[in-house]
């Protein structure tokens, strides 16, 4: 008697037991509403990732079978969009534990190697300028190339180091700077920094300020909150507006600034596994921060592919405590002029 594929243990299918062998499983046994409720995506991402990866997780093994890139993708899959434990993933579908890290830590690791590939600001001039036009049309605020903020990720309490990775609310996490365009899309993403440093230490300590002080465009800027020190780079909110024009500025700027919080939300929800809904992640602060940027290169990926879910519900716990912060006042006289002669000549 046939047994329908969805209620076969995956471990059955993926790995094999008895006479039932790693080939039994085919992507075009099952359907796309099975792909996407057990592993969050649909089958042609899936064959695409396939593609992407697979020459990197088809390494020399000594087993007498390896498991192949399609089977590892999917186990990797299931635990980014689960959130799920591998242990209690590994319970519920059969798996051992050792063959769920390995999984994981093969295609982690792999994407991550190619984050480079899919994070980064644009270099041509018709493309920065389609970014400039796309945040315009938000709220009219001019010149934005991106926007900024940081966001915690809980993580387990470390060997070494521990009270480095302790944030303001007592827990342990790594404090995430990330920029996004107006669409989502991340343009920078710097996943391992300690719990305890707050956002404008990061960002003073980031790739992020280099590339802008030293490199990137001088004809636009990066919105951030008032966590951050305003630059010549980085417009901020005014502490205590004033005028009309004043107001009309910090609008604009908390409109366009809310497209990060929205793309923070919409990680959180497809990746599960960061939501801190099911507890902590249970690796060391590198391997953790590997999984998040994984799991950021999945998110610029599936919205290259047209997989948005920011007109998704919302399932589950998702929400972080605003983390507490200092008004940041400028003591950068250029900055200050520049975001004046912004607001003389845009919303006055």
């Amino acid at each position: 008697m046939a047994v329908p594929i969805a209620v076969l243990d995956c471990d059955l299918l993926l790995y094999g037991r008895g006479h039932r062998t790693l080939d039994r499983f085919k992507l075009e046994d099952v359907t796309d509403e099975y792909l996407v409720s057990t592993y969050g995506f649909p089958r042609q991402f899936i064959y695409y990732l396939v593609d992407l990866l697979g020459a990197s997780l088809s390494r020399p093994t000594q087993r007498s079978r390896a498991i192949s890139p399609e089977t590892q993708i999917l186990a990797a899959l299931g635990f980014y969009t689960s959130g799920s434990f591998q242990t209690r993933m590994g319970d519920a579908i059969g798996i051992s534990q050792a063959s769920m890290s390995r999984c994981v830590a093969n295609v982690t690791e792999a994407l991550v190697e190619r984050a480079s590939q899919f994070i980064h600001f644009p270099e041509d001039e018709a493309t920065v300028q389609s970014l400039k036009d796309e945040f315009y049309g938000l709220a009219g605020m001019p010149g934005v190339l991106g926007v900024v903020d940081c966001t915690h990720v809980a993580i387990k309490a470390p060997n070494a180091e521990d009270l480095s990775y302790v944030n303001r609310k007592g827990l342990h996490s790594l404090n995430c700077l990330m920029v996004c365009d107006a669409r989502g899309v991340l343009l920078s993403a710097e996943t391992h920094w300690p719990g305890s440093l707050p956002d404008c230490t990061v960002l003073q300590q980031a790739a992020l300020t280099s590339q802008f002080e030293t490199e990137l465009h001088k004809d636009g800027w990066l919105l951030g909150d008032s966590s951050f020190f305003l630059r010549t780079w980085l417009m901020t909110p005014l502490h205590i507006p004033e005028t009309a024009a004043e107001y009309r500025y910090n609008m604009a700027h908390s409109a366009t600034h809310n497209v990060i919080e929205r793309t923070f939300r919409t990680i959180r929800s497809r990746f599960r596994c960061l939501d801190g809904s099911k507890g902590t992640l249970q690796y060391s602060p590198e391997k953790s921060s590997h999984i998040i940027l994984a799991c950021c290169v999945l998110h610029n990926i599936s919205l290259e592919h047209g997989l948005d879910v920011w007109s998704s519900p919302a399932t589950g716990h998702m929400e972080q405590p605003e983390e507490e912060y200092e008004q940041m006042e400028s003591m950068d006289s250029e900055a200050c002029r520049i975001r004046q002669e912004l607001l003389l000549t845009h919303f006055s």
